[in-house]
């Protein structure tokens, strides 16, 4: 594959996790008028809700899981930084790339596996969760697995890219594209 492909094919993946990134960002927003209303209903009106602890659970459970291919981009996943700064970009890169193939992918596809099969049988079920009375059905936050896994599988393939460039150039990608 030419680099200038490779290169254009990295940057549309990276710009997918960023505008995916932003829609669930989003999802911030109905978070916290739920939990201002379940508040304001509580305290002021002594009138607790049945659904804002399911709606703020499932919202937040969602933006952790669908925001993982973002935080993979922007390089927010925890690292050892104290050896990482230390070593060239080269090390850096073959170590990563190594990381990506041998433990990243299989991981995040036994995930997308797992998760796929769970949230299938909680909608064939009809799967409700038994914290409140409300009692929502669970298959749209179970779904939220796969589809994390399969966010990060796509971002992590312009990851490898990455890492693959580093490891053969010694150079950050980008830096000579």
């Amino acid at each position: 594959m030419p680099l200038s492909l490779l290169a254009s094919a990295v940057r549309a993946i990276d710009r997918f996790a960023e505008l995916c990134g932003v829609a669930i960002a989003w999802l911030m927003v109905p978070l916290i008028a739920a939990v201002v209303y379940e508040v304001v209903a509580r305290y002021a009106f002594a009138a607790p809700t049945i659904w804002s602890f399911d709606v703020t659970y499932m919202l937040y459970g969602a933006m952790f899981m669908l925001g993982a291919a973002y935080a993979l981009r922007v390089g927010a996943h925890i690292r050892t930084d104290f050896f990482w700064e230390r070593w060239s970009l080269r090390t850096r890169g073959i170590i990563d790339t190594i990381a990506y193939v041998g433990f990243f992918f299989p991981g995040i596809a036994l995930f997308l596996w797992v998760g796929w099969d769970e949230a299938w049988y909680a909608y064939e079920i009809g799967e409700m969760s038994e914290q409140t009375p409300w009692r929502p059905v669970l298959w749209p936050l179970k779904a939220c697995v796969p589809l994390a896994a399969a966010l990060l599988l796509v971002q992590g393939l312009s990851e490898l890219a990455k890492s693959l460039y580093a490891a053969l150039t010694g150079h950050a990608f980008g830096s000579a594209t």
